[in-house]
């Protein structure tokens, strides 16, 4: 991504592309007034929205009547100077307009995320924010909406703060102990002063991170593995409750080779379906790498539904086939075929041809995404990211505790090192090797 000047102005279509009643165009730069006089006749007055014609500043065709909005900076989201266009949203005025923007001087489209890049070089969101916004943009539940929102708002910024100020008072304690190094009593005013300071902030980083990684959880959505023996109707299974034929259902055994995945919104929760080979004696090697691919991701997996066949049930699931304990799911399928009674307690029984039981299936399974993603207080660690850098800090207040008190200069930089990882979290400081890769992987126009 570009860096970031002050004499270059970005646009970019901030809507969804294609028809629609309205499209907006965003411009953010020193440039945004400019781009009002020349396209829109005039400035309106700042967060006051006006209609106005725009013409194409080199031929003075009328282009659109649209509704245009001037924000000042620094009270914008970039904290720049922004200029949005709500235009009419036809293909041919989109196209006219951005055109227009695109042949004046000094301005160029934006890059994927610069919006909101452009927002924390200015100090209007901290990283955790940013990841946050990127979060509810991508959000297809109600309940990852809920935790993005959260993060948006700097729920996890707050405690980042509160957490650096104890370190930094601590390390003040240890500072100030280092120019009276000399005097005996040292050693246990760091002891009786920083040490409860540091007990405290490493009990609550650890009461964050040891959950069970729910945030993360959330955000990419439950993995749950259909497994079962050959034939069992899992590619059914999956069909049913996917709504659409998203894989191919035969009596053959083996026909599924490869893994599918599914994404799917139950009860709120994001869960990604995966259908996987099944298991039996292989016929060739086409087969048996499916069924390694099988064990792989189960393994991976937060869950495993292993669904036994009714007609030929096998109730126990090959050893090896998770990785985790207690993560497996008796299902019972082709109740309306079944011939046995030997139908154990523990296996919820259904029948993907007839939707027999699929209800309470897909209530079971919500049940357990929320135990997974939603237990105790909702989750502020959201990104592989953050629980790195505090882990780290972790690490650090651990050094601290363990280490000598006498030996104040190792005690003072294994508090700089927590204080340094926890401004990496923020954004306060280090972190230019990151921000391509979190700002890029937002959408144009943000």
């Amino acid at each position: 991504m570009r860096a970031i000047t002050d004499s270059i102005t970005i646009f970019a279509l901030s809507s969804g592309r294609g028809r629609a009643g309205v499209a907006v165009i965003r411009v953010s730069g020193t440039g945004a007034r400019d781009v009002l006089e020349r396209l829109a006749g005039g400035v309106p007055e700042p967060r006051q929205a006006a209609l106005r014609p725009l013409r194409d500043p080199q031929t003075d065709e009328l282009l659109d009547q649209a509704l245009v909005l001037f924000f000042a900076a620094p009270a914008s989201f970039t904290g720049e100077d922004i200029a949005e266009l709500h235009i009419h949203g036809g293909p041919a005025v989109l196209d006219g307009v951005i055109s227009a923007l695109g042949r004046m001087e000094g301005l160029r489209g934006a890059e994927p995320g610069e919006f909101a890049r452009r927002a924390f070089a200015n100090h209007k969101l901290d990283l955790t924010q940013a990841e946050g916004l990127a979060d509810l943009i991508e959000a297809e539940t109600q309940v990852q909406r809920r935790q993005a929102l959260r993060q948006s708002g700097g729920d996890l910024r707050g405690l980042c703060e509160a957490w650096r100020d104890n370190v930094i008072h601590a390390a003040a304690l240890v500072e100030a102990a280092l120019d009276f190094s000399d005097e005996a009593d040292v050693p246990a005013l760091v002891e009786g002063q920083a040490r409860p300071v540091v007990e405290t902030l490493r009990a609550s980083i650890l009461r964050h991170l040891d959950d069970a990684r729910k945030g993360e959880r959330l955000r990419e959505g439950l993995q749950v593995v259909l497994a079962g023996a050959a034939n069992a109707g899992k590619s059914s299974l999956l069909n049913a409750l996917s709504r659409r034929d998203a894989a191919i259902v035969s009596r053959e055994p083996g026909t599924t080779r490869d893994v599918i995945e599914v994404h799917l919104d139950l009860g709120g929760y994001p869960v990604t379906l995966i259908d996987t080979a099944g298991l039996r004696e292989a016929s060739g090697e086409v087969e048996q790498e499916g069924m390694k691919r099988t064990f792989t991701r189960a393994g991976q997996a937060d869950l495993v539904v292993w669904l036994i066949d009714g007609t030929d049930p096998q109730w126990q699931p090959p050893g090896g086939l998770t990785a985790q304990e207690n993560n497996v799911l008796p299902v019972f399928n082709k109740a309306d075929l079944a011939q046995c009674d030997d139908a154990h307690s523990d296996a919820l029984s259904i029948s993907a041809k007839t939707g027999e039981g699929l209800d309470s299936l897909i209530g079971l399974l919500a049940e357990r995404a929320a135990e997974m993603m939603e237990a105790g207080e909702p989750a502020v660690v959201t990104r592989a990211r953050q629980r790195l850098e505090l882990e780290i800090c972790r690490d650090a207040l651990g050094a601290f505790l363990d280490g000598a008190p006498h030996e104040l200069e190792l005690r003072a930089e294994d508090l700089r090192v927590a204080a340094r990882a926890l401004g990496r979290v923020t954004g306060s400081v280090d972190v230019e090797d990151v921000l391509d890769r979190i700002f890029g992987d937002f959408c144009i126009g943000k």
